[in-house]
């Protein structure tokens, strides 16, 4: 098990308490584009009586609900290489890898990492290049070089073996763009937990990107998401949890996992005036279309 970044042990408060309650089960399955099981087992634990395999629990848990498949997301070397090698054992769970913008201005050797990074995203259950990107609200000016420097090397990476890249963007939209203007994005980009408006959403879509929404969709003050979640093609639509973190409502502030994804499922095929089991249909397919068969 990894351990977790200092920027996500910071966050520990706000995930005190229990494990919500499942919700009703989708009746077509979808996949959560963006969890990171060994941060929920350390910083949260696991639904149910914790008995038997934590990893295994919460993969059991989620496909109980509707949620067949997972994307494994790394921050750092460690928890990339172990959620790479979760995918080689694991039917049901495809890796991405990479060092999280937050992370990328606190090592010691960037391109150390950067190599380590690279040899993960030549095994073929590695599907993704993320999380990746930029993010101004927790890096200051003095780290954002460095930031921009490893989000450029991921991008390389990315297009190098034909993998998605998946991009982390906090308050730093502009820029995102602009160095995926500069390098060239690689054929299918996700930006992770989307956090902009519709103007910025309808940019992203004219470009071909794909937009996963997390739990903060169903937040009474992000108008602003579902907005954008309703000029959001489902074609180009995909829903995640971001778990441990940003547990949709009526849970937001306790632990988050797979199986709370019909959750955001609900709140997205409102969003975007789409029938719920049409939607879902439609993201799984962009699931493949993606990261490629998980079988």
């Amino acid at each position: 098990m990894s351990t977790p970044s200092a920027s996500r042990r910071t966050k520990d408060s706000r995930r005190s308490g229990e494990f919500p309650p499942a919700p009703e089960p989708l009746a077509v399955p979808v996949f959560d584009s963006h969890t990171h099981l060994d941060l929920t087992v350390q910083e949260a634990g696991v639904p149910g009586d914790g008995a038997g395999d934590p990893v295994e629990a919460l993969i059991a848990a989620a496909a109980k609900s509707g949620v067949d498949r997972l994307v494994q997301v790394g921050v750092d070397v460690t928890s990339s290489v172990w959620g790479a090698d979760l995918a080689e054992r694991h039917g049901s769970v495809l890796a991405a890898v990479a060092l999280h913008p937050n992370e990328a201005p606190r090592l010691d050797d960037l391109d150390e990492a950067l190599r380590v990074i690279e040899a993960q995203a030549a095994r073929p259950r590695v599907r993704g290049i993320g999380e990746t990107g930029l993010d101004t609200f927790r890096t200051g000016e003095d780290g954002r070089a460095a930031q921009e420097q490893s989000f450029r090397a991921h991008i390389a990476i990315a297009k190098r073996y034909s993998k998605a890249l998946i991009i982390h963007d906090r308050q730093a939209h502009a820029d995102v763009l602009r160095v995926l203007d500069e390098e060239g994005a690689p054929d299918r980009v996700v930006l992770h937990c989307f956090s902009g408006d519709a103007e910025f959403a309808a940019e992203c879509v004219r470009r071909g990107y794909f937009l996963s929404f997390a739990g903060t969709v169903t937040f009474a003050s992000a108008v602003n998401l579902r907005e954008a979640a309703a000029i959001t093609p489902p074609a180009q639509m995909m829903v995640e949890t971001d778990a441990p973190y940003l547990t949709p409502t009526p849970y937001r502030g306790r632990p988050n996992a797979s199986y709370l994804v019909p959750l955001t499922m609900r709140a997205l095929a409102t969003a975007s005036g789409t029938d719920l089991d049409t939607l879902c249909a439609t993201i799984s397919a962009n699931g493949d279309a993606v990261f490629g068969s998980w079988a």
